[in-house]
């Protein structure tokens, strides 16, 4: 019998509830902190980005972050919330004053809904405003207001600006981290993208003179092949090189907003850097070969733009504003004119460019009769690809695409079934690996192709072109926390570093966690992932819990894993330190013995023992 659909059925939320109810309609995806697109980095992005509009529109130069914990406080010097309306910008959804087009014609945020959005999801939020010498603030619980200043206060010595505290609701992110090098990567992009501005977090500075470039020099890996060009015009600015590394590696910004997924913009640059360069060198490349290698950083202005998520990692615009040209024509004609200046005044470069062009072009003929067996042996393998059990819907596919598409990499037939038989079936899929794969350091390419996992493996990605089409948001290393599944983590993430670092540096390849022990009596269950939270279970659950030591993937039940892939999965990205290139890190752990290496597992070797009294309760 059918539920009767009333009137009583017919309900409106406020805004508050609506954002906690849904916010992945706000923020994209919750999250631990552990990724950088979780949301608690878009809720300090969104407070970020009214600070970096203020210094646009040419108000205070500097701007103040710290984050203590869960606790973040952000203080700009523009020229501050105008203090009746303070109330009504942290808490009306469509309330700003963006929409003017003539204060804000290039604007991150234009919907209104940026602050609110963090008000909400916030356990407490507390904004306060200063101008000409007077201030007012108003303090939130979850978007409920707490205390007000119903009228103006003196604050004769305070700068103007407006300073926001708030902390991450933990009933809706749960346990969080805030990771250092997630923020200081947001806040250096801030910085190249508006040089004269000084951002102090925790104490430490960020600014660039240099934008785009210094952008570029800070995330080479290794050596440019030849001095990093450098153009940029009132609406666009843009900066490459090549190296010596497999694939292509981009950084788009769009009004400053760091387009993490790309759109019209990059695929814009990406052509007509192509066609320029053909039509320079006056022969008819291979595109591919152009971009081979390539490290390339892009930001346009656009007025109006269309993002196609709330979370505004990918452009959709086609149009520059009303009356203006597309994005394809702008970027074209820009690139057109300036590049072609550029490698006429600089033979130099011109030369070594062409010479690394003709480079990956004899390369790529070399692998074409490998790479033509293989894909038939990919095309033969994908009906029934016993390796892959996928899932429904992917990262690229088209409309409703899923940011928390995952493929799990997993070692054997046992902890395979168990995250097959827990997994979401719509967005996440499993790779089962027959045992430990090929050590792929210092191999070329052509291992991918003649390696029957490994080419079904990038045949899964779909990586062999680059990451536009990849189809997992995440790409998450599932193997056992003993010494062979260590191995085998180090060779897939020798294999990616190798051959495909842009699915690392991008921030999609993970490990994942997994607990090491269960505690539990009659009435509850915990899984504790070290000795710190299985001692605190014991004693929560004491006097005699029944504890287990989980020493594999395939010892966990699937019943239990859906516990660990779920909404509370503990992901640790693997992330290149900064300073390090890919080809230092790989020669590190993977090259010849070093007494540096030996050195390195010396300090930080770990005995781990069970402590029997405690495990044979």
């Amino acid at each position: 019998m059918s539920a009767d659909y009333t009137e009583d059925n017919i309900k409106s939320l406020d805004w508050k509830e609506h954002i906690r109810l849904r916010p992945g309609m706000y923020i994209g995806k919750l999250g631990d902190g552990s990724s950088p697109d979780d949301g608690i980095y878009i809720l300090l992005k969104e407070v970020i980005d009214n600070s970096i509009d203020e210094f646009v529109m040419g108000h205070g130069k500097t701007i103040e972050v710290n984050i203590d914990g869960t606790h973040v406080f952000v203080r700009d010097f523009g020229r501050g919330i105008p203090l009746g309306k303070l109330k009504d910008c942290a808490s009306k959804i469509n309330t700003g004053a963006k929409y003017d087009s003539e204060a804000f014609k290039k604007s991150v945020g234009l919907n209104g809904v940026g602050i609110k959005a963090v008000n909400a999801l916030s356990s407490e939020f507390r904004i306060e405003a200063f101008r000409e010498g007077k201030t007012r603030a108003v303090e939130f619980v979850r978007g409920e207001v707490t205390n007000e200043d119903k009228k103006d206060k003196a604050a004769k010595d305070a700068k103007a600006g407006t300073s926001l505290r708030f902390d991450p609701d933990p009933d809706i992110f749960g346990k969080i981290r805030f990771r250092d090098d997630f923020v200081e990567d947001m806040l250096w992009n801030y910085a190249y993208l508006n040089s004269g501005l000084t951002i102090v977090y925790n104490g430490k500075k960020f600014k660039s003179d240099n934008g785009l470039r210094d952008l570029l020099e800070n995330k080479l890996d290794g050596d440019p092949l030849y001095p990093i060009v450098h153009l940029a015009d009132k609406d666009i600015e843009i900066a490459f090189t090549h190296n010596e590394t497999y694939g292509e590696d981009y950084y788009s910004f769009v009004n400053g907003q760091h387009t993490t997924m790309g759109g019209t913009h990059l695929n814009a640059f990406r052509e007509a850097l192509a066609k320029t360069i053909k039509d320079f060198y006056k022969k008819d490349f291979d595109a591919v070969d152009i971009r081979t290698s390539i490290c390339a950083a892009v930001s346009i202005k656009v007025e109006d733009p269309v993002f196609e998520s709330q979370t505004k990692t990918k452009l959709g615009s086609q149009e520059m504003g009303p009356k203006g040209p597309t994005v394809r024509t702008f970027m074209n004609n820009f690139i057109k004119q300036a590049l072609d200046n550029y490698l006429h005044r600089e033979p130099e470069t011109a030369k070594i460019l062409l010479s690394k062009i003709q480079d990956s072009e004899r390369n790529r003929k070399e692998l074409k009769g490998i790479q033509k067996l293989a894909r038939e042996r990919a095309r033969k393998n994908k009906v029934h690809n016993k390796k892959l059990r996928d899932c429904r819907v992917h990262l690229d596919t088209k409309k409703n695409g899923r940011l928390d598409s995952t493929l799990f990499i997993t070692e054997g037939d046992s902890a395979s079934g168990s995250i097959t038989k827990a997994r979401d079936v719509n967005s996440q899929a499993v790779f089962s690996l027959k045992g430990k794969p090929l050590n792929s350091f210092g191999l070329t390419k052509k291992v991918v192709y003649e390696n029957e996992e490994f080419n079904l493996l990038q045949d899964a990605l779909n990586i062999e072109d680059g990451l536009d089409g990849l189809r997992y948001n995440n790409v998450v290393i599932a193997t056992d926390a003993d010494v062979d599944g260590m191995h085998i983590r180090l060779l897939l993430i020798t294999f990616f570093l190798q051959f495909f670092p842009e699915l690392i540096k991008q921030g999609h390849l993970h490990i994942l966690q997994t607990p090491l022990f269960r505690v539990r009596n009659k009435k509850e269950t915990r899984y504790c992932y070290s000795d710190e939270e299985r001692r605190k279970a014991i004693n929560d659950l004491s006097p005699k819990p029944e504890i287990t030591r989980f020493k594999g993937l395939g010892e966990i039940s699937p019943d239990e894993f859906q516990h660990f892939i779920g909404k509370n999965i503990r992901l640790d990205p693997v992330i290149i330190p900064k300073g390090m290139t890919t080809k230092d890190l790989l020669a590190f752990y993977m090259g010849k013995n070093t007494p540096d290496r030996q050195e390195f597992i010396i300090e930080n070797l770990r005995i781990e023992q069970d402590e029997p009294e405690e495990l044979t309760a």
